[in-house]
Parts: structure tokens; C-alpha cells; sequence
């Protein structure tokens, strides 16, 4: 599958510090140490529908993260999927008269003009759920050689419990786990599982779905195998962040780790676990089934300029729950006004001090507002100066322009 275009990022004259991100496993804040490149894994998107700001903030998040490590000095090689068969998806499409794979490619493609139009960096490898049904049967092979797998009626289901630091992931309790597992896809109440809590990884084919020919029967991945087979692939283990939104801490990521640590034999899958916040609007989390979406192509369509949805964004950190609000937007359009009036001037108040504190915030769990205050603290500055005061820096504007798109992404 492929990605989209990668936006041409300037290089900054400041090596930036060491990444610490907020682990959610150890409730720690930890430093990144890449052995080579670093490496990453987002979960996608299951394109059933538009990208919304809480997938837009999740993603705009972990683009800083990318751009945080490459301005360390580090290669990064990200791979992301795309749930691009699941059952959202294929009852979206029964739901509205429409063939399941057609409506995965035309949201798949909504997915990458809004991400290039918010200067998202694309990954190394953006991968289908579909493509990739070789990697999850290859992975079932070798949880069966583990005695990992049994059979439930055709359907072929994981014992969590196989791997023994099941539960260090979330760290939560049983009862928990139980309610997230139901509230999240899983089937706890399903007769014939050893385990309430353990979770499908081949679904024997059923009237009127896709399937694919296995050694199993022909079927269909899980959603957890689904991304756990494609991070083995494409970045080995363990590898330095598995990223997404928080509500994939239970069951996702915790069934992804426990699938191959107990395939490969090797621990942890990934060295860190972070995990963005929730957006809210109308009081609620953002959700398709409640229908509270703020869409990121019905503002483009409507000319917001785009840097002013990812001026929105940075102005909470990635990890805070919070709420989108249209007064944000407009303040973010006016503020983005603000700031192309101060680079117009080119000359300004000194720069370095200002990429050196951007840096150092977004080295430090991604603290994008801080970063945005030090920026705006410059700006209100060289405003106050008209860029004519003895302490004026003449190429600061350049400079400003340069951490803008190369630490936050925002072209200007």
C-alpha cells in the first residue's frame, strides 16, 4: 500500500536532545535509545469513514515524536497500518450499498490528502491489513507451535495467558480488562473460550464476508494479529515506541505484545508504550457511533487553511483529554496571521534561544505548547521591536521558519 508525498523538511543548525517519552507501561518518563534508527509503530486507521481531530491528533502527535528524533540526529523508520478489513468496516459498507473494498480504498485516500495537507511525515511502511494476511498466517503458525492456539467452532482464538507478562502493558485488573475487552471489539461471553479475556485470531469465513484461503480454512485475520504480524515484520522486536490513541492500551496493545512475545520468545515487544489523548466535542468523546465528528476534509473543503487545524492541535499535549471547540480554530487562524506578520519583517528578536527551548520542549514527552509559547513569546517581541532593536537577530525570521516546519510542522 502506499503512502503519501513526505513534505521537504529544512535542516535546523541545533542537534536537538535526547527524546524522553511517558511510558504508559511503567508510568515512567523514559528516554529513547535507538540501536540504529529509531523505530516506531502507530496503529491506522480502519477506513470506514473521514479522518476526525482524534485521529488527527493522534497522528499530528506522533509527528512529533519523528521529527523530535530527526532533529536528534537519528534515522526513523515508521511503519503504520490499515485495518482495511474488519467488521466496522465491512458493515459501513452493507450499511450504505456499497462494495467494502471500494469504500476502504476512497477513505484510505481521504486519510492521505489530510495528512499531507497537515505535513504529517508519511511512514516507511504503510501497510494493509489485506496485503499482509500471509505475515498474520505465518505469526498464527508460530503461536501454534507454542501450544498458544486452540479452536472455537472454526474460529481460531489466542490464550493471553501463554505469555506471562500478560497485563504489564495496561496494568489493570481483571475486571477491567473485562469491560474494556467487551466495550472494544472483544467477546467475552462467547461459549467454548478457555479464557473470557482471550481473543480471535482467525475468523472461520461466514456467508456474505471476504475470506482468504489459510492452512486454518479459509477466513480472515483478527484485528490484534493484524498489527502485531506487520510491526514483526517490518521493524523486528523489540523496537523503541508502539504508539497510538489511548483507548488501544486494552485490549489492542496489550493482545499485540502478549502475541509476539510468546511467538518469538522474545520480551518486551516494544521498549516504550505511548499513547495520545482523547477528544472530545459536545461533551463527549469524538465517536462514529455517537456521531460527534469534527472532520478534517469538511474544514479543508470550507478553506481553513490547514496549518491553523495543526496550530489547534499543538496547543494541547499530545497525551491531555480535551475538548475541540471552533473558538480554538479561529484563534489558531489569527495567531498564524499574527506570526506571518512577525517573519515578513525578517530581521527580529534573537532566534537560537528560541529553537534551543522548542527543542528541548519536544524532547521532553513532546511538550508541543511549550514550544508554541516560546515561539509566540518571540513573535510578540520582534512585533514590539519592528525588529529594530539593538538586540535584533537580521536572519532570525529564517531561523523561526526553519524550527517551525522542521520540530512542529508548520510551514509558514
Amino acid at each position: 500500500m502506499r503512502g503519501w508525498s513526505a513534505p521537504e523538511v529544512p535542516q535546523l543548525p541545533v542537534t536537538g536532545p535526547v527524546v524522553q517519552v511517558h511510558d504508559t507501561s511503567s508510568r515512567t518518563l523514559r528516554p529513547t535509545n535507538p540501536d540504529g534508527a529509531a523505530r516506531m509503530y502507530v496503529c491506522g486507521i480502519t477506513p470506514y469513514d473521514a479522518t476526525h481531530m482524534g485521529h488527527a491528533a493522534t497522528y499530528v502527535g506522533f509527528d512529533l515524536l519523528n521529527r523530535a528524533w530527526r532533529n536528534a540526529g537519528h534515522e526513523v523508520l515508521y511503519t503504520q497500518n490499515v485495518t482495511d478489513v474488519d467488521d466496522p468496516l465491512l458493515e459501513r459498507a452493507d450499511k450504505v450499498g456499497i462494495d467494502w473494498v471500494e469504500l476502504a480504498e476512497r477513505e484510505t485516500e481521504l486519510f492521505r490528502t489530510d495528512m499531507e495537507a497537515l505535513r504529517v511525515l508519511p511512514p516507511t511502511h504503510f501497510v494493509g491489513a489485506v496485503e499482509s494476511i500471509p505475515l498474520v498466517v505465518e505469526l498464527i503458525q508460530r503461536l501454534q507451535s507454542r501450544n498458544a492456539v486452540y479452536d472455537v467452532d472454526g474460529d481460531l482464538y489466542y490464550d493471553v495467558y501463554a505469555d506471562p507478562a500478560f497485563g504489564r502493558v495496561s496494568r489493570l485488573d481483571r475486571d477491567t480488562m473485562l469491560t474494556l475487552f467487551a466495550e472494544r471489539g472483544g467477546d467475552p461471553d462467547r461459549p467454548g473460550k478457555r479464557d473470557r479475556l482471550d481473543c480471535v485470531l482467525w475468523r472461520a469465513e461466514r456467508p456474505g464476508e471476504p475470506a482468504w484461503e489459510s492452512p486454518f480454512g479459509p477466513g480472515r485475520p483478527g484485528w490484534h494479529v493484524e498489527c502485531a504480524a506487520i510491526a514483526l515484520q517490518h521493524l523486528g522486536v523489540p523496537f523503541d515506541i508502539q504508539g497510538g490513541g489511548a483507548d488501544l492500551v486494552f485490549p489492542h496493545h496489550e493482545m499485540c505484545a502478549g502475541e509476539v512475545q510468546v511467538a518469538t520468545g522474545q520480551h518486551p515487544f516494544a521498549h516504550t508504550y505511548a499513547h495520545a489523548g482523547m477528544v472530545g466535542y459536545d461533551g463527549h468523546k469524538m465517536s462514529k457511533s455517537r456521531g460527534n465528528l469534527v472532520f478534517v476534509n469538511a474544514l479543508r473543503l470550507s478553506e481553513i487553511d490547514p496549518m491553523a487545524i495543526r496550530l489547534s492541535l499543538l496547543r494541547h499535549h499530545y497525551r491531555d483529554d480535551w475538548e475541540w471547540t471552533d473558538a480554538q480554530l479561529f484563534d489558531a487562524v489569527d495567531t498564524l496571521t499574527q506570526w506571518r506578520r512577525a517573519l515578513a519583517l525578517g530581521a527580529g528578536a534573537p532566534a537560537l534561544p528560541v529553537v534551543e527551548q522548542a527543542l528541548a520542549a519536544l524532547a521532553d514527552d513532546l511538550d508541543a505548547p511549550t514550544a508554541v509559547a516560546s515561539v509566540q513569546a518571540w513573535v510578540e517581541a520582534t512585533l514590539g521591536t519592528n525588529g529594530l532593536a539593538d538586540t535584533s537577530d537580521p536572519d532570525a525570521a529564517v531561523l523561526i521558519r526553519s524550527l517551525l516546519d522542521a520540530a512542529l510542522g508548520l510551514s509558514l
